[in-house]
């Protein structure tokens, strides 16, 4: 998710480098809400705690990254358009909490088709020179493909449709003789082929080439860096696809619905339970019982999608870019709803938690006796609670009927626990408004906010907002806030009501300060900045212990293979290579523009030339020590051979670095014995 902190840097040095051109009215930084991420960079206790505090390498990458990316847009600006498109896709989320959502008005509900959105909106940005540049959709699904039992860092199944997305382009921008996509690999194979004449050969070729000792390297070699781009044309734009994310507060990827792991038989549907326990209840995806198969499912559910929409787009955005952006006290809003004929004032709480938030969902359940759909709590855990912060009786009343768990927005100590200054902000470009939220909106809220929206736009009058006005949430921008229900799932106590931290009326605040926002953008007239939020940098804490130091067996490299490619080996096309190197903690240098992992193939006699590297889907990256105490470590490479795999003679590195007992910084390398795909 967005971070407060990192947005605030983000902007100094935006700022820093363009003065007032690119400020906190007209940058929107998105999360597309991956579980599986490194924690530790945003600012408030509450969401670092379970990252050991604030990760000052996590922060400053983010930071950095982010930073960068703007500036190779900015540097990059060419002339060109942006074309919209929309369309359903049903097989890609389901609604993990279906008592909730049951709980708005029959007639509303009546509306939708789905208990879920399915409509992905997509951008396709066209470059007047170049052609096809890169696209934007939005569709909501959850980041929970890989569960919580996984360790290793994915962009789980958006991150997986992005990097699909990339690679599908430069492949058929790749063929110059309008090959097509399948075409080239064949192509490419039938002259490995024609090099090396048949199957003995390459065996003789790869046993020419036996894993040799890990060495020394320099920081990031040009073999070490990242080859995704190695089918681009050196003077044309790389293509960049971003999957983003929006109101997915209540949408599981997994698709198959929640069970009990012991029996088998479908969790408790009000509760989400087994037996009355909530550990036992998870979702199942698409790929179960293999979440690496649900990750590439739903992701390449959503990157056909984006395909088919990016190939059909013919929609062209056109009149104002605009934007209008203001922070919000949400602790105590005064909010202004419908009531009768007429209408109340009501207002919002400080930030608090429920007990049904540390039930987890049936993405990743909780622990304890915790469970989904809890309006009353438990003495013991009243107890405990109290022993860090007892809300007064004006905050028990103001969140009703939610039992506080935990009183976050009026826990102070070491620092805020959580936000209660909260960005919100509309981008406009052409026919499309984006609205970016600071949390996650369930299904019927982004509903709501969204016709609200529409609605004021459309009806102002002014002739610049038509029929074809399309309305998008960016969810997770900015900032992050938690979850947003309706009123009325709020009742319901589920895990996303329970997450709704500023009390049953967050929703009906959101609508009325993006109503503001909208009718100024009508009207072209200025919003008031509202109070700055904290910059709490100088306050964070860490317990996570640095890197003391690494070694390896005596007589051994970094570098060294442990576990090496079986002698004279061949392999077909899926299966699975594993090699082990001695290694050392990757938390000494993170490889910013490299890689860990690298598969070369053989062309000609001697030259390697880079495959795939880590951020491919089909090669992993595993770190482990033998303990914890240990400073002896190894890396598992894993590779399992993909469909399109030219044959071949290939190799397996690994590059990383070292930390000596008196902190200096040793980079190395390391090679596997070459093996035939065959």
């Amino acid at each position: 998710m967005a971070s407060q902190l990192v947005t605030i840097k983000v902007l100094e040095r935006l700022k820093a480098r363009y003065g007032n051109l690119y400020t906190e009215q007209n940058v929107a930084i998105s999360g597309i809400h991956t579980h599986a991420g490194p924690g530790g960079y945003l600012q408030y206790v509450v969401y670092i705690v379970t990252s050991l505090g604030f990760v000052r390498q996590s922060f400053d990458a983010l930071v950095d990254g982010i930073e960068q990316s703007i500036v190779q847009a900015h540097e990059n600006l060419q002339p060109g358009s942006i074309f919209v498109n929309k369309g359903e896709l049903l097989d890609a989320g389901v609604n993990r909490s279906p008592s909730a959502y049951l709980n708005n008005p029959a007639s509303e509900r009546s509306k939708y088709k789905y208990n879920v959105d399915k409509e992905m909106t997509l951008l396709k940005f066209v470059d007047d020179q170049w052609g096809p540049v890169g696209s934007f959709n939005w569709f909501a699904t959850h980041g929970t493909s890989m569960s919580r039992t996984n360790s290793l860092i994915s962009g789980d199944n958006k991150g997986a449709a992005a990097r699909f997305m990339e690679d599908w382009f430069e492949q058929n921008s790749a063929k110059s003789d309008e090959l097509g996509t399948d075409e080239i690999p064949r192509r490419v194979s039938s002259i490995i082929s024609s090099i090396h004449n048949n199957h003995h050969e390459l065996l003789e070729l790869a046993s020419s080439f036996q894993s040799s000792p890990g060495k020394p390297a320099t920081r990031v070699s040009s073999a070490a860096r990242r080859v995704r781009s190695a089918l681009r044309q050196a003077d044309k734009p790389g293509f960049v696809s971003a999957f983003c994310q929006t109101n997915c507060g209540d949408v599981s990827p997994n698709v198959l619905g929640a069970f009990c792991i012991d029996t088998g038989v479908p969790c408790d549907f009000n509760h989400s339970t087994c037996g009355g326990k909530n550990e036992l209840c998870y979702g199942r995806g698409p790929g179960y019982p293999d979440e690496f198969e649900s990750t590439r499912i739903i992701g390449e559910r959503q990157f056909n999608k984006a395909v088919d929409l990016f190939n059909t787009a013919s929609e062209q955005l056109k009149g104002k870019v605009d934007y209008r952006h203001s922070y919000v006290d949400f602790s105590q809003l005064e909010v202004t709803i419908p009531k009768g004929g007429g209408s109340e004032v009501v207002k919002t709480c400080p930030a608090a938690m429920g007990f049904a938030f540390a039930a987890g969902t049936t993405d990743g359940p909780g622990a304890f006796d915790f469970k989904q759909g809890d309006d009353k709590g438990n003495p013991f855990w009243r107890l405990v609670r109290n022993l860090l912060k007892t809300p007064d009786k004006k905050q028990v009343e103001c969140h009703s009927p939610k039992p506080i768990l935990l009183d976050t927005g009026e826990m102070k100590q070491p620092y805020d626990w959580a936000p209660s200054i909260l960005p919100v902000q509309i981008l406009r470009i052409g026919q499309l408004v984006i609205l970016s939220v600071p949390g996650e909106f369930t299904t019927m809220s982004g509903r709501r906010l969204r016709d609200a929206v529409k609605t004021m736009l459309t009806s102002s009058g002014s002739g610049e907002f038509g029929s074809n006005t399309h309305v998008v949430i960016a969810g997770l921008t900015n900032t992050y806030s938690q979850y947003i229900t309706t009123f009325e799932e709020y009742q319901i106590q589920r895990y996303e009501g329970a997450s709704t931290l500023y009390g049953p009326h967050t929703l009906s605040a959101y609508i009325q300060e993006f109503q503001k926002l909208a009718s100024a953008l009508i009207k072209g007239q200025a919003v008031e900045p509202g109070p700055q939020p904290p910059d709490l940098l100088k306050k964070q804490i860490s317990f996570l212990t640095p890197v003391v130091m690494d070694s390896t067996p005596a007589g051994v490299n970094f570098g060294d293979v442990s576990s090496d490619v079986p002698a004279n080996s061949t392999f077909k096309r899926g299966s699975a290579v594993t090699v082990v190197f001695w290694s050392a903690c990757p938390r000494n240098d993170l490889m910013t523009e490299g890689t860990f992992a690298l598969v070369e193939i053989l062309q000609g006699k001697d030259t390697w030339v880079p495959t795939y590297d880590d951020d491919d889907f089909c090669l992993r990256f595993k770190w482990s020590r033998p303990s914890k105490l240990s400073p002896r470590s190894q890396a598992t490479i894993e590779w399992t051979i993909p469909p399109s795999a030219s044959l071949g003679v290939y190799r397996i590195r690994h590059f990383g670095a070292a930390k000596r007992l008196m902190g200096s910084i040793q980079h190395f390398t390391g090679t596997s014995s070459a093996f035939v795909v065959a």
